[in-house]
């Protein structure tokens, strides 16, 4: 463009005849924009999964580039044997055998440490019948002969309280023999046994890294390797899998780098073991209705995974390090494949060998990514504007909102032509609603928690049932209380006030969304599918009966329950209404677990700010 262009837009922009018809334009339209600009973005999400309009994974990192190395791993039967007496131990002491371990990782050459912790529930989790945690962990390192031991890679197996997963701990140990013969090792390699899964691993992170931000409780590690560079969580409980699972999501929605997941799935071409991701196999027939809607239902599990905030294995404690970390489990479910000890071992073997040669962090490939398969990946430039075209909506709302504002009002009394300015609305009777929805929000965070005692003292429910309870007694008390509280402040509202109230609402929501999908894309998306409808949609003029209940239909809360049908759905495990209640009142309690052990944000996201937000837009519904 050159300066008589520039000259000739500034022109257009200035006169005030043409200004005043793209103001008309804009309002007169703004609707049929609107639309187009939700179906739109639907319909780009859902082209996402399309295998044309995805990237093929590939590794950038340099050093792990190429797989030509010879994976030698032989004991997978000796490490099924281990891992069978790893169970009897531990079923004769009635949890960790911490003595036996110590015992067997020094005989396998390695420095050995212990970490006891403890950590006492905000409430009980009544999934995993737990209230007072207390665990130790072990963890033996392999001190690398051919470097100045600064830098580290872990491989951990969780010791459940069960049987499951002995035969990882015993691989683990098979691995730690075999390891500690080779030579080649250039970085030091952790081998960790962690028990209580996600505590325990939370207790381990902290202690390495000397931090405390959960408030647990454990002796610091009188051992310690180098820099962590990378991480594997090894999760078997079947001597003989069909195939093996990769899972990425971790704390907050937090990826991998695609590296790491790039370098599993070369191996496992490479070696001849059937791969997953979302406990789904991959399909060739990317044209056809079942391809597509089997990539489609891969994607969605992987959306709605990241979007729960929570981390999916021991890997995604690792994450908040920044530390690429993973977790492969064994699956034994395609009956017609088979895959033994040994063949997993030379799996881990050559991910670790290629680890090894780092000479740096992982950083070459995308940290930001959805995966339809473990072949096809969509970048975030590819899938950001699904969510752009969601939140213009607010925006052209908003600026909708803004020239009606600024236009005056005609007056009807006396003369024709003559105008009068609108009619500014009172600050509290705006600033009023913002504060108490707000306080609202506070309520629903903290109050469920602190007051459990007392439900528990006056109802009967338990301790857990009381903390859900009461934050949906909250939640269904906040419609009631911002309900035209600016009445209390300023009188009856006036129509110039509803219209400010609205438009800071959209800004606010907007940034929300905006700044949640940055760091959680799927959470963004999944609460802009459903907010900003309402959002738009809302005057004090629609009908209050159905407005309300599209309104509540629209809720985050009820988004949460949407989610859990589709969940089920897509995992093939469909669920009835009462069984979809008892499930939405399982999330809220892990959700906020997840939040007081690891540092989950979703749920102080939703409550100190989503619910507030959405409470404006209801107090927009019933302005008087």
């Amino acid at each position: 463009m050159n300066v008589g262009d520039s000259f000739k837009t500034m022109g257009l922009l200035s006169d005030p005849n043409r200004r005043k018809a793209l103001t008309s334009l804009l309002t007169r339209l703004n609707t049929p924009i609107c639309l187009v600009c939700y179906l739109a973005g639907l319909a780009w999400f859902m082209g996402l999964a399309f295998e044309p309009f995805t990237l093929r994974t590939y590794i950038s990192e340099n050093a792990m580039g190429s797989t030509m190395v010879e994976e030698r791993f032989p004991a997978g039967e000796r490490a099924l044997a281990t891992g069978r007496e790893f169970a009897a131990h531990k079923k004769k002491v009635g949890g960790m055998p911490v003595d036996w371990l110590v015992k067997t990782m020094q005989a396998r050459g390695l420095e050995v440490f212990t970490q006891s912790f403890s950590r006492t529930l905000p409430f009980p989790d009544e999934n995993k019948e737990r209230y007072m945690v207390k665990g130790t962990n072990v963890y033996g390192i392999l001190r690398a002969p051919r470097a100045p031991r600064t830098e580290a890679l872990v491989l951990s197996a969780p010791c459940s309280p069960d049987n499951m997963n002995n035969q990882a701990v015993g691989l683990l140990l098979g691995l730690a023999q075999y390891f500690r013969n080779q030579i080649y090792w250039a970085k030091d390699i952790i081998f960790l046994v962690n028990e209580h899964d996600l505590i325990g691993m939370q207790a381990w992170l902290e202690g390495y890294h000397h931090t405390n931000i959960t408030g647990m409780n454990f002796s610091p590690l009188q051992g310690r390797a180098g820099s962590i560079q990378a991480a594997i969580s090894l999760e078997l409980s079947s001597d003989v899998v069909t195939s093996l699972d990769l899972v990425l999501e971790g704390l907050n929605g937090q990826l991998p780098n695609l590296d790491l997941a790039n370098l599993f799935h070369a191996f496992c071409q490479k070696i001849g073991v059937l791969c997953t991701i979302q406990g789904k196999l991959q399909r060739n027939d990317w044209d056809s209705a079942d391809g597509y809607t089997h990539a489609v239902q891969t994607m969605m599990l992987m959306v709605l995974k990241q979007a729960s905030g929570r981390p999916w294995g021991d890997h995604g404690l690792f994450l908040r390090y920044h530390i690429e970390a993973a977790s492969v489990r064994g699956v034994n479910s395609f009956r017609q494949y088979k895959t033994d000890a040994t063949t997993v071992g030379r799996l881990l073997e050559g991910m670790f060998r290629k680890l090894n040669n780092l000479l740096e962090r992982l950083h070459q490939s995308y940290f930001f990514y959805l995966m339809p398969s473990l072949s096809r990946f969509v970048s975030i430039g590819y899938y950001m504007p699904a969510f752009g075209l969601l939140a213009a909506i607010l925006l052209l709302r908003a600026l909708d909102l803004w020239v009606q504002l600024g236009t005056p009002t005609p007056v009807t009394e006396d003369g024709a032509g003559e105008v009068e300015p609108p009619s500014s609305p009172g600050v509290l009777s705006v600033l009023t609603p913002v504060v108490i929805s707000h306080l609202t929000g506070v309520a629903l965070y903290t109050l469920p928690v602190l007051s459990q005692e007392t439900a528990v003292e006056h109802f009967p429910v338990s301790e857990t049932e009381a903390v859900v309870l009461t934050a949906i007694a909250i939640y269904t008390a906040g419609l009631a209380l911002p309900h035209n509280t600016h009445r209390f402040i300023s009188g009856e509202g006036t129509e110039q006030g509803w219209r400010v109230l609205k438009l800071v609402a959209l800004l606010y929501l907007a940034v929300l969304l905006g700044c949640t999908a940055l760091i959680n894309f799927s959470l963004g998306f999944i609460l802009a599918i459903t907010l900003v409808p309402a959002a738009a949609c809302v005057t004090p003029h629609l009908p209050k009966a159905l407005s309300a209940l599209a309104m509540v239909l629209l809720s985050p809360g009820c988004t949460i329950l949407y989610c859990v049908f589709i969940f089920q759905e897509l995992q093939e495990a469909p669920v009835t209404l009462p069984e979809a209640w008892m499930l939405f009142l399982s999330v809220i309690s892990q959700g906020i677990l997840d939040h007081a052990l690891y540092g989950s944000l979703v749920y102080p996201l939703l409550a100190l700010l989503i619910y507030p937000c959405w409470l404006l837009f209801w107090n927009i519904l019933f302005w008087k």
